[in-house]
């Protein structure tokens, strides 16, 4: 018995429909071609982003599911704050880490567990020359060669890399960092390179009639000289702010550069954690901990805000409101902008 023509028709438009539901689901389970490497495991497995992303709900962890929103709130804010776009120089990957055996791009932020960070990423890049993260001195996780930067690929090898890795990255309450930023390099008697680098100019153009030792060791510069330094339009005429004050969307690039994952020093070890069981390595290395006991938090950061002037604060705030709204960081309690 012959099947009328309609019948032909619609068993035809199935079964090519059927066709192409095989392909779309073959495409997306096949990893992302990447840049050859000696380096790369043999066996393939599941990407970071399509076990993020893709994966079982159930599977999914609460921890996940969080950094997934924090990554959609951080596309809708970056939607409602930014006209313009622009293309990425070399000069911005500079702190993006990569990692091609794991397929991981790492965006640092001084004041975020970087050092800790840089200490994971000498561990999976190192083919076992590192087992420890903290036997790695801190001073060796900042030596420049250590790790590789996407600044030093190809345009080709750039892209490649931005489309199939696992992009991530730590932030932290802007201020808190920013405090935590001014007690290690100003007042620490160690960090005589910052000082010198600058100490000296910040009590050159904010102290009035500094001593000549504060003028050539510049070892003794206050919480409110370095706050007026920062909302001096000079500063940043005369140079990139240093990346351990600069803001984290001048740093990493959040909205020209779309990060998978954006993790918070507030829940550090859940998310780094997360992190790196998306890499796959949970299993054999943890994220270190920290000892430290005296953390700058919200508490010592009012304390140090509590003698900087109303119209100080409000100008340093307005420096560091983008980092504010692209990470859902509320206005502190303590700010006193009038």
């Amino acid at each position: 018995m012959r099947m009328p023509r309609g019948g032909r028709l619609f068993l035809a438009t199935c079964l090519g429909s059927l066709f192409v539901l095989v392909l779309y689901f073959q495409s997306i389970t096949k990893p992302e071609p990447g840049v050859k490497s000696g380096s790369r495991p043999a066996k393939s497995r599941r990407s970071p982003l399509q076990s993020l992303y893709n994966g079982d709900q159930l599977e999914l962890l609460a921890a996940q599911r969080s950094l997934q929103g924090r990554r959609e709130l951080l596309e809708q804010e970056c939607l409602s704050h930014t006209r313009k776009r622009r293309v990425l120089s070399p000069d911005d990957l500079k702190h993006l880490i990569v990692d091609d055996k794991h397929s991981l791009i790492y965006c640092y932020v001084p004041k975020v567990a970087c050092t800790n960070w840089k200490r994971v990423l000498m561990v999976l890049t190192s083919d076992g020359r590192y087992t420890d993260p903290l036997a790695i001195p801190a001073n060796e996780a900042h030596v420049a060669g250590n790790l590789r930067t996407l600044s030093e690929f190809s345009v080709t090898e750039i892209n490649q890399r931005l489309r199939s890795y696992l992009k991530f990255i730590f932030v932290r309450e802007p201020f808190e960092r920013l405090v935590s930023a001014y007690r290690n390099k100003f007042t620490r008697s160690y960090n005589t390179a910052f000082h010198k680098r600058y100490g000296t100019k910040i009590i050159r153009r904010h102290r009035p009639e500094p001593d000549r030792e504060a003028l050539e060791k510049g070892n003794d510069v206050s919480f409110h000289e370095f706050v007026q330094y920062l909302v001096d339009p000079r500063t940043q005429r005369d140079e990139p702010l240093n990346e351990h004050w600069e803001r984290v969307h001048s740093l990493c690039h959040p909205c020209l550069i779309h990060y998978d994952v954006v993790g918070k020093y507030e829940t550090l070890e859940p998310d780094a954690q997360a992190v790196l069981r998306l890499a796959g390595v949970d299993g054999t290395l943890r994220f270190p901990t920290s000892g430290k006991s005296t953390r700058t938090d919200g508490n010592m950061a009012a304390r140090f805000f509590k003698h900087i002037s109303p119209s100080y604060q409000k100008k340093l705030f307005n420096l560091y409101r983008m980092d504010f709204l692209l990470f859902n960081y509320s206005t502190p309690e303590y700010l006193r902008t009038r």
